[in-house]
């Protein structure tokens, strides 16, 4: 969804900067940074985002059963997915408790619920498909993965087709560069650059 899209830039969730690039916490040099968290301030583009994902998890996993939203970023979204679903909420936490029971999933999870995960933002999808581990660990069924935004890089495809699961997002890099070329946030010849980071991000240069 390009309007998704826009709405991200229009309030700074996504920044693009090809000129003079983010540094992730891996190393690599982005032109792109994204904070969805900034979202969850402004309703009407959350209710937006909640009520587009919980159509698509109506078409994709008509069968699903619990929403489940990975800790922290995705908790608030799954929230407001699962309210508009009617469906019951969990959530994963990024490790286990140290104390008590030791839990790493919140809320009643019962073996063999159809589930769908929730995460803000995939890159890679490294952290959401261990979050999808501890799901399937307590015996849930996880029929798949859904997000805000995602890079769509090639790690994350491949990172998908090993675990053999699917995965959706409302908006993505692609939508994210027509809607700021639109928006004359960028320019055509800045879109190129931006085009080249994801196809390799490792290396990737701002000169090439």
């Amino acid at each position: 969804m390009k309007e998704i899209a826009k709405d991200l830039l229009k309030i700074q969730a996504v920044k693009l900067s090809p000129n003079e690039p983010f540094t992730w916490a891996s190393g690599i040099k982005s032109p792109i940074y994204c904070d969805n968290r900034l979202t969850i301030s402004y309703p009407k583009i959350r209710t937006a985002i909640a009520k587009g994902i919980a159509e698509l998890i109506r078409e994709k996993y008509p069968e699903v059963e619990v929403i489940a939203g990975t800790a922290t970023a995705g908790i608030p979204h799954a929230a407001w997915i699962a309210a508009e679903l009617d469906l019951p909420l969990v959530y994963v936490r990024s490790k286990p408790k140290d104390h008590g029971r030791g839990k790493q999933i919140e809320g009643v999870l019962h073996p063999g619920a159809k589930t769908v995960v929730i995460d803000d933002l995939l890159s890679t999808g490294g952290s959401v498909l261990k979050a999808v581990k501890a799901a399937q660990n307590e015996g849930a069924d996880v029929l798949g993965v859904g997000a805000i935004f995602s890079y769509q890089l090639q790690a994350i495809v491949d990172n998908f087709k090993q675990a053999d699961l699917s995965y959706f997002t409302l908006t993505n890099y692609s939508e994210l560069l027509e809607a700021a070329v639109e928006a004359n946030y960028i320019s055509t010849a800045e879109r190129a650059v931006l085009e080249k980071w994801r196809h390799d991000p490792e290396n990737w240069s701002a000169k090439d």
